[in-house]
């Protein structure tokens, strides 16, 4: 496998079986990384000779081989040798020159004078290699508490993979004496998924690291659903198909809010704060494998229409796994709609390095005072939003502008026409 964003990922299927041929521009297999799947074409013409890393293989690190490939008249009889060779044969330093990151380079040692033992025992050096280094940083484990197996007591991958934080070990081994063997068929443990494991390493980092802070408001939705009840009969007449969600009007508020108050349209990149220009706003969407945020880019210049079926397409992409990377990275503000479960109120963490998401409760009708009315009280359609900010961009009273701009363009719809 080979690519610079990720460091491990999973074949999904291959779409070439053992001894087929195939030729340039065909399908040889389905990759699925942490936020998508994605087909893999060959580039020249070939054999697949023999296939190393099955369907359904989890975690396949990045340089390390899935296939043997051979072209028109090679003889096949030693492919299956060829794909056993890697895991039995010592690594060599010549393997480590010819990959970039291949799975087993971490067990080859540098030749350093001041590689040793005692050195990670003292705490004044540690050796680990590329990779280890890399997802013990991914996975917040502290290398100087890692017992090293390769050469010279160097940490390599596999010691990260296999480390037991001592307080989770000490505990395992607690439940265990204490707690009744359990059948297994009375639990179901489902793998973590790529997709999977990022997304809780990065909610965990910014619900740790961002500093939140959350301003809710009660939005009057009367005149938003009737103006959108209005639309959707005009579209239907032209596009049976075509219908106006709420959550299109939401989009539009939020780019038009943004517009007015472009402090909660920046990220912080630590050295500088950036404000965009634009609002791509990055939309929530449930999939079988975990949440992804797909973008609808330039929301301020868009109609309502463009909006909803732009955001219709994103999100089926995102639930097939077919988005595509320039889909769903980047984005300045994150909108999370709940109200479709019927979820009043919630609050979202932030998707760093973005400073604002607003999550959205459902549409209920409300008893509200009314002095003009007869009775003294009227029913109206409230929405409940709450915003969850970076307190390092945006101050309390920018929030609270930016919430002010978003209600009034929702309880006044026809100013987007504006």
């Amino acid at each position: 496998m080979a690519s610079s964003s990720i460091a491990r990922g999973g074949i999904a299927s291959w779409k070439k079986a053992e001894g087929e041929t195939f030729t340039a521009g065909d399908v040889l297999l389905e990759i699925e990384t942490d936020k998508a799947t994605i087909d893999v074409e060959a580039q020249d013409d070939g054999i697949l000779a023999k296939i190393i890393a099955p369907d359904g293989s989890k975690n396949v690190a990045v340089g390390s081989p899935i296939a043997i490939m051979a072209e028109e008249g090679d003889d096949l009889s030693g492919a299956a040798q060829m794909a056993s060779e890697p895991s039995a044969a010592p690594p060599s330093p010549s393997k480590e020159e010819s990959t970039p990151e291949p799975p087993k380079a971490e067990e080859a040692p540098k030749p350093t004078p001041s590689q040793a033992k005692p050195e990670l025992a003292k705490g004044e050096r540690i050796f680990a290699s590329p990779i280890a280094k890399k997802i013990a940083l991914e996975r917040g484990i502290p290398l100087a508490q890692v017992k090293g197996t390769g050469p010279e007591g160097r940490i390599i991958r596999e010691d990260i993979e296999k480390y037991q934080p001592p307080a989770a070990a000490a505990s395992t081994v607690a439940a265990t004496s204490s707690a009744p063997a359990t059948s297994s068929s009375e639990y179901t443990d489902t793998p973590v998924t790529n997709m999977r494991r990022v997304i809780g390493s990065r909610l965990t980092q910014s619900k740790q690291e961002l500093p939140h802070y959350y301003l809710t408001v009660q939005i009057n939705m009367d005149k938003t659903m009737k103006l959108r009840e209005v639309f959707n009969k005009t579209l239907g007449e032209k596009d049976k198909a075509a219908k106006l969600s709420v959550n299109d009007f939401i989009l539009k508020a939020v780019a038009c809010a943004l517009n007015d108050v472009p402090e909660a349209n920046s990220a912080w990149l630590g050295e500088v704060i950036r404000q965009y220009k634009k609002a791509d706003i990055s939309v929530a969407v449930a999939t079988p494998t975990g949440l992804i945020t797909p973008i609808v880019k330039d929301v301020g210049s868009k109609g309502l229409a463009t909006i909803s079926s732009e955001a219709k397409a994103l999100a089926k992409k995102a639930r097939d796994g077919k988005l595509a990377p320039q889909e769903y990275q980047g984005g300045t503000f994150t909108v999370s709609n709940l109200g479709m479960y019927d979820i009043e109120h919630f609050t979202a963490i932030i998707n760093p390095p973005q400073s604002c998401i607003l999550a959205v409760g459902t549409t209920k009708p409300t008893i509200v005072p009314a002095p003009e009315e007869e009775r003294g009280f009227k029913t109206v359609n409230m929405m409940k939003v709450t915003l969850s900010s970076d307190h390092r961009t945006v101050d309390g009273a920018v929030g609270a502008r930016w919430m002010t701009a978003f209600k009034g363009y929702l309880e006044n719809p026809l100013t987007f026409m504006l």
